[in-house]
């Protein structure tokens, strides 16, 4: 018993001895920067270990600070204390809720054992608003606008496929158009034949189809005579047909014998028991009625006499005629298709990339044609004012009133462009008379009665400074207004912006009114801005 008391000191005595050594080893220390916060504000969390030189120290990774939240962890620092290390670790924390949070102690991995921190309390605060030094107003009641005009994207994809369409139809049209052409160009005769010779390689011969047979060969002939002496031959009957070569024949327009007419007559008699009957000729006849139409073909073909000079000048004037007349077909379908491929295109475009871009990069922009235009860079009154100015600036009337005479020496005014237009610049230079006190913030107060002299209404003014390149500050008013435009009656929406100088002993003022939402023009504004010389002496 003695004996097990004694181990169990021993052992008592040694774990001590180990846990004291390793508490003198290595210590871990947790700190924050502050103990309160508001809500969202982040506090600083800060480890420090002590540990020998040759440790391997694993610091805490992740969310292992919950309930706050961590949102970075920071690179180690590295001092060294000989012959031990101290590292030290920060992370920012943080917490979207108001209440008191207590940060949990963090384990930090030393070789295979480690050590912990100890827990940390921190109070987030509630944002409190002052209400006796921050005003309450009213909700504002909403203002009713006009929807812009917006047209849906299936209406594009629809044009586009619809010219797409219309494309191919033509195309398919005009492959048409040229094998019928194609075909056209055959001479009745030759064309008779060779249907003849593909009637002798089909099979309705041998499969005893005489009912069919008798009709392609009928067929035959009526077309031959509908394209040789232009016989309404597929539309008339067999009585009608014979009768109208009978009257060819008696008026010699054709030159066959009244036999020929006569065993035509009987063919095509055969052909309709076979049709509409269901008479079924034999073998040998339907044989010989072939014969008897290719022969006929070649009696009708040597029997049309030669046309006279004036039958070939009046055929030629009709076959003319006709040309014409498919050309301008033709033409018609193809501007209408180069139209709605082109429309299709643009429809893309405009899907695609955008109406303003199509309308910038197509259709053209007057401001954007100014931007992009050659500059002039040029030196208005006295003292000179240097500027670059899309187009050169023209001298204005600048009449002046009795008043403006007594303190002005001389009064200048250059003018490009006009209020109503894209872009409109007026530059002023005026001298005043020895001895007259001028006051800049005066002329700064009187912009809005020179901008509704000019017809703006609605107008918002803001104040600020500008300073030109070569060192000249002045004053910029600058804001938006509404003009009515002459012809419409409808407001116009412009920005402008008014710089005022007071340099070498006189009143500068440039001013600059475009249209409201063009960036081409606000670009142009910026550029001319930063163009101004004042200090050319």
């Amino acid at each position: 018993m003695k004996n097990h008391n004694l181990h169990s000191v021993f052992y008592l005595l040694l774990f001590c001895c180990v846990a004291s050594f390793q508490v003198h080893a290595q210590k871990a220390q947790a700190s924050i920067d502050r103990d309160s916060i508001l809500i969202g504000e982040q506090v600083i969390y800060t480890i420090e270990v002590e540990t020998e030189m040759d440790d391997l120290v694993q610091f805490p990774e992740g969310q292992t600070f919950v309930p706050l939240e961590a949102i970075e962890g920071f690179k180690i620092d590295t001092t060294q204390l000989e012959p031990k290390l101290k590292l030290r670790k920060e992370y920012a924390l943080t917490q979207f809720d108001s209440g008191t949070y207590t940060i949990p102690g963090q384990f930090i991995q030393i070789n295979e054992g480690g050590i912990s921190t100890d827990s940390l309390q921190l109070y987030v605060q509630d944002v409190v608003v002052d209400t006796t030094k921050q005003g309450l107003y009213p909700i504002k009641t909403y203002i009713e606008m006009e929807r812009p005009f917006h047209i849906p994207k299936w209406v594009w994809w629809t044009l586009l496929l619809l010219g797409v369409a219309v494309g191919l139809f033509y195309l398919i049209q005009l492959f048409i158009q040229k094998r019928k052409e194609a075909k056209e160009n055959i001479p009745p005769y030759q064309k008779a034949i060779q249907s003849l010779q593909q009637l002798d390689e089909s099979p309705l011969m041998k499969e005893r189809n005489l009912r069919e047979y008798y009709s392609i060969l009928t067929n035959i002939s009526r077309r031959y005579l509908e394209d040789k002496i232009e016989l309404r031959a597929l539309e008339f009957t067999t009585n009608e047909l014979i009768d109208e070569l009978q009257r060819n024949k008696d008026a010699k327009r054709i030159n066959i014998k009244q036999s020929t007419i006569d065993d035509f007559r009987k063919i095509l008699e055969r052909s309709d028991l076979a049709k509409f009957a269901r008479s079924q000729p034999d073998v040998l006849t339907a044989k010989e009625d072939r014969k008897f139409i290719q022969s006929f073909t070649d009696e009708v073909d040597q029997g049309i006499p030669e046309p006279t000079e004036e039958e070939l000048a009046k055929d030629e004037a009709f076959r003319a005629k006709k040309a014409r007349r498919q050309k301008r077909i033709k033409v018609a379908i193809g501007v209408l298709a180069v139209l709605l491929i082109a429309s299709g295109a643009v429809t893309y475009l405009i899907a695609s990339k955008g109406y303003d871009y199509v309308r910038d990069q197509y259709f053209g922009h007057p401001s954007k044609e100014l931007l992009e235009g050659n500059w002039v860079t040029s030196q208005y009154g006295v003292p000179p004012v240097g500027i670059t100015t899309p187009e050169v600036l023209v001298r204005g009337n600048s009449e002046m009133t009795q008043e403006a005479e007594k303190i002005l020496a001389d009064a200048e005014t250059f003018v490009s462009g006009g209020i109503y237009g894209n872009f409109h610049a007026v530059l002023s230079v005026m001298q005043f008379q020895e001895g007259v006190e001028f006051d800049l913030e005066t002329i700064v107060e009187g912009v809005y009665d020179i901008l509704e002299a000019e017809g703006a209404y609605n107008i918002l003014t803001k104040e600020g400074e500008v300073n030109t390149l070569d060192g000249a500050d002045g004053k910029l008013v600058s804001g938006n207004f509404a003009i009515e435009n002459p012809f419409t009656k409808r407001d116009i929406k412009k920005q402008y912006k008014i710089l005022n100088f007071a340099e070498m002993g006189a009143f500068q003022q440039l001013i600059l009114i475009y249209d409201a939402d063009d960036k081409y023009a606000e670009e142009i504004s910026q550029r001319v801005i930063n163009s101004l010389e004042l200090r050319l002496r």
